[in-house]
C-alpha cells in the first residue's frame, strides 16, 4: 500500500515565502545601527500624524507643543517622524514587513503559518496576497481614525494575520473543513475538499460554538495586547490593538468577495 510522504514543512509555498521575508527583513534591521534602523521606520513604518498633517497642520503641531514642555524627548522623536509632513502613500502597506524584534516577528509568523495556510490553499496565491494587503491597509485605516494626530511609528503584520484569522473563521469549523466534525471518510483523497467546504453566513457565526469560542479566545487576546503593550525596539513602536480589529474586521467582512464558490463535494460510495 503506498502511503503519501509528508513534507517538513506543510505550508503552501506563498505562506512559507511571506514568512522568510519578514524573517530575512527583521534579520537584516538587526544589523543595522540605531540611526540606520531609524531612517528605515522613517520611511517605510506607518505614521498617521503625517496624513493629517497634510491637510490640518496646526492640529499636529499643536500635538507636539503639547508634549513639549513635560517630554522634550518625545517631541524631538514627533518631529524627527513628521519629517517633512508630506504624507509617505506607501505606508500603510509597508508598516506590515517591519517588526520590532524576533519575538514580534516570530508570534506573527506562527499565527501566520497557522491560519494563513488554510486560506492560502482555499483562495489560491494571487487573491491571498491581495486579501493580506488589503487586511494590512484596513488596520492601519482603523489605527489612523483613532490616532490621527500620533507621530509614533506603528509597525508589524498583526492585522494582516489578524485578517486571515477571521477569514478562516468563515470555513474551517464547518463539517468537512479543517477543525470542523468529520463527515466519515475513511480517507480524504483530495485535501482540498477540507478546504472548499461552503463558507460560514455570518449570521451562523454567533450560533457555532466552535467560531464563537474562537472569536472570544481572539477579542482577549487583543485586550491583553491593549492592557499590556508589547514594547518593539529602539522607539518603543507598537502595533495597537485598534489595527488588529481593522484587518479582523475586513477578514470576517470581505472574506466572500475574495472566495470563489465552492464546487460540489463528491462523497465517496
Amino acid at each position: 500500500m503506498r502511503t503519501r510522504q509528508e513534507r517538513i514543512f506543510n505550508l503552501p509555498p506563498v505562506v512559507l515565502w511571506i514568512v522568510a521575508l519578514l524573517a530575512a527583513i527583521e534579520g537584516l534591521s538587526q544589523l543595522l545601527s540605531p540611526e540606520a534602523y531609524l531612517e528605515i521606520l522613517r520611511r517605510f513604518a506607518f505614521v498617521p500624524g503625517r496624513f493629517t498633517f497634510a491637510f490640518d497642520p496646526d492640529r499636529v503641531s499643536l500635538a507636539i507643543n503639547s508634549i513639549a514642555d513635560d517630554a522634550g524627548l518625545r517631541a524631538q522623536a514627533a518631529a524627527f517622524f513628521l519629517g517633512d509632513g508630506k504624507p509617505q502613500w506607501w505606508t500603510p502597506l509597508t508598516y506590515a514587513f517591519l517588526h520590532g524584534g524576533w519575538l514580534h516577528v516570530g508570534m506573527n509568523c506562527l499565527w501566520f503559518a497557522a491560519f494563513g495556510s488554510a486560506v492560502a490553499r482555499r483562495f489560491g496565491a494571487p487573491r491571498f496576497l491581495l486579501f493580506c494587503a488589503v487586511a494590512a491597509i484596513a488596520g492601519a485605516a482603523m489605527h489612523y481614525v483613532t490616532h490621527m494626530t500620533d507621530l509614533q511609528p506603528v509597525v508589524g503584520a498583526s492585522a494582516a494575520v489578524s485578517g486571515v484569522m477571521a477569514a478562516a473563521v468563515r470555513f474551517v469549523f464547518q463539517p468537512g473543513a479543517p477543525l470542523g466534525e468529520s463527515l466519515g471518510f475513511a480517507e480524504r483523497a483530495d485535501e482540498d475538499i477540507a478546504y472548499r467546504q461552503p463558507s460560514l453566513p455570518l449570521r451562523e457565526i454567533l450560533f457555532n460554538r466552535s467560531a464563537i469560542s474562537f472569536l472570544c479566545f481572539w477579542f482577549l487576546a487583543n485586550f491583553l495586547f491593549g492592557a499590556i503593550p508589547m514594547p518593539l525596539g529602539v522607539t518603543d513602536a507598537t502595533v495597537a490593538w485598534e489595527a488588529h480589529i481593522g484587518g479582523f474586521l475586513v477578514g470576517l467582512l470581505a472574506f466572500r468577495w475574495f472566495d470563489l464558490p465552492a464546487p460540489p463535494v463528491a462523497f465517496p460510495l
